[in-house]
C-alpha cells in the first residue's frame, strides 16, 4: 500500500495534489492549519479514492506539530512512499522596512518546517525505498521562481524558498543513493487564494493552473529510483520568463 504525507493540504496546490494521489489509489496524511476544513477534504479524498486517510491539524511553525503529523503517519501506515511539502506563507515587503517578527514566520513555515519534517520522515522513507527499491521514494518540495530568480519585494519570501531548493539538492546527494530522490518545483504565480492579493496586477487567467502543477508531481512521482529531478522551474506564458 502506497502512503503520502501532504502539507498544506486543504486547498489550492496541496488539494490538488492529494486529489490526484487519492484517484491513484494512496492513502494520505494530510495537514492544514483549519481542523474543520481539514475533515472536509479527508471525506472528499476518500471519494476520490484514497484508501485510508489521516487528518492532522497543525501549525507548521511550531516544531511540536511537526512532530505529531509525521509521528501520526508513522503510528497509520508504517512507511512513507511520498513527501509533498507544500505548506508555506506568502509575504511580501521590501527587505529595508520587512518586520523582524515576519521574517521569523517565514523563515520558520517555508524553511524551518520542511527541515523538520524531512528529518522526522526519513526512516519512513528509507523503509518504503527498500519495499520497492525499483520506484522508491519520493520527496517533492514547493518552492518558487523567486527562490531562483531575485525579484524586488519578496527578499524574505525568495530567500526561504532558495534554501529550500539548496536543502533538496543536498538531499539528494544524501539519500538518492539509498532509494530516496527529491525534487523542488520552482513556479511563478498559481492560481490560487495565495496568490489573490496580486490578481489586481496579474490577472488569474494569466496565472499557472493548479493542474499544471499537479501534473508535474504525478510525473515525478512515477519516475524509477535511478533518476533525480532537482529542480523543476515553471514560468508564466506572455510574462518575463525570470518574473513572479
Amino acid at each position: 500500500m502506497n502512503s503520502a504525507l501532504v502539507t498544506g493540504a486543504s486547498r489550492g496546490i496541496g488539494l490538488g495534489i492529494a486529489t490526484r494521489l487519492a484517484e491513484r489509489g494512496y492513502s494520505l496524511t494530510i495537514s492544514a492549519r483549519g481542523a474543520e476544513r481539514l475533515e472536509t477534504v479527508a471525506e472528499q479524498l476518500r471519494e476520490a479514492g484514497a484508501k485510508e486517510v489521516r487528518a492532522v491539524a497543525a501549525d507548521l511553525a511550531d516544531p511540536e506539530a511537526t512532530a505529531r503529523v509525521v509521528e501520526t503517519h508513522r503510528e497509520t501506515f508504517g512507511d512513507m512512499k511520498a513527501l509533498i511539502l507544500n505548506a508555506g506563507v506568502g509575504t511580501a515587503g521590501s527587505i529595508a522596512e520587512f518586520p523582524a517578527r515576519r521574517f521569523d514566520k517565514t523563515l520558520a513555515v517555508n524553511l524551518g518546517a520542511p527541515f523538520a519534517l524531512i528529518q522526522a520522515s526519513l526512516p519512513l522513507l528509507r523503509a518504503a525505498a527498500q519495499n520497492d527499491p525499483d520506484r522508491g521514494a519520493k520527496i517533492v518540495a514547493l518552492s518558487s521562481i523567486t527562490g531562483v530568480y531575485a525579484e524586488a519585494g519578496l527578499a524574505a519570501y525568495g530567500a526561504t524558498k532558495a534554501a529550500l531548493i539548496s536543502l533538496v539538492e543536498t538531499l539528494n546527494e544524501e539519500e538518492s543513493g539509498n532509494g530516496i530522490s527529491a525534487s523542488a518545483l520552482a513556479p511563478a504565480y498559481v492560481d490560487t487564494d495565495m496568490s489573490d492579493w496580486i490578481k489586481d496586477r496579474i490577472p488569474a487567467e494569466s496565472m499557472i493552473e493548479v493542474n499544471d502543477v499537479v501534473e508535474i508531481v504525478d510525473a515525478l512521482l512515477k519516475l524509477s529510483s535511478r533518476a533525480v529531478v532537482p529542480k523543476i522551474v515553471l514560468s508564466r506564458a506572455g510574462a518575463g520568463l525570470y518574473t513572479a
